[in-house]
């Protein structure tokens, strides 16, 4: 009779999550006001689940979280610039009052100090315990000022170091736009470019090195177009 309940609460919690209207004009990346997450349903366990972000240039999400069993990882290929991440956003309705979430490191979770605070603090709001394995901080719905002034400073560090990252990616840019090494992506040549191109590899004067330097492109790009006539 109890598993017939159940099943029957649930049924009824999900007709009712699909009659709510839609939330319009949520920030993005935001957990809808309605969703149906786990904790609504019947399963009671404790869980203890992972969340682990990469970025495009660090794609190895093996290094992170190891040596721990988990119950579910939630994995992003993103920049943690905002909380419109994919993986964050599944992570957020799956977990539940009792659960604990494991991140490797606090730049892992968010590279904006705001959006750290309020994920960390939506999370402890509803029950859930979160720890950061580097720093070794843990936060619940158990207020711990150091552990908060911890979070602040470490977060600022993290919004620093990215701030600086963009600074230092904007002056190389720079360097390499006055030594004429950057041109802000592949050039592209026009057709009659194009064909002169062809015509002087096929003479076999020149390198293709050097052609490519006068037509300002890289060596791969000139066998590119080479490919293509040929196809």
């Amino acid at each position: 009779m109890e598993s017939v309940d159940a099943r029957a609460a649930a049924r009824a919690v999900v007709r009712a999550s699909e009659a709510q209207p839609e939330h319009k004009g949520q920030e993005p990346g935001a957990v809808p006001e309605n969703a149906t997450r786990r904790s609504d349903l019947t399963d009671a366990r404790v869980h203890h689940v992972g969340y682990v972000r990469v970025s495009t240039l660090d794609q190895n999400p093996a290094s992170q979280l190891t040596g721990l069993v988990l119950d579910r990882v939630f994995t992003d290929h993103a920049s943690g610039k905002d909380r419109n991440r994919p993986a964050l956003r599944e992570m957020l309705l799956y977990a539940r009052p009792g659960d604990v979430l494991e991140v490797e490191s606090i730049d892992r979770l968010a590279r904006n100090l705001d959006d750290l605070r309020q994920l960390v603090a939506e999370l402890t709001r509803r029950g859930v315990k979160v720890h950061f394995r580097r720093e070794n901080l843990t936060f619940s719905a158990e207020r711990d000022h150091i552990a908060e002034l911890m979070l602040g400073i470490m977060g600022a560090l993290a919004e620093f170091e990215r701030a600086l990252i963009r600074e230092r990616q904007r002056e190389g840019i720079t360097l390499a736009q006055r030594q004429g090494k950057y041109t802000g992506g592949t050039r592209k040549l026009s057709p009659a470019a194009v064909t002169d191109l062809r015509a002087r590899v096929a003479k076999g004067d020149e390198s293709k090195a050097a052609i490519a330097r006068e037509f300002r492109i890289h060596v791969t790009t000139l066998h590119r177009y080479l490919t293509r006539a040929s196809a």
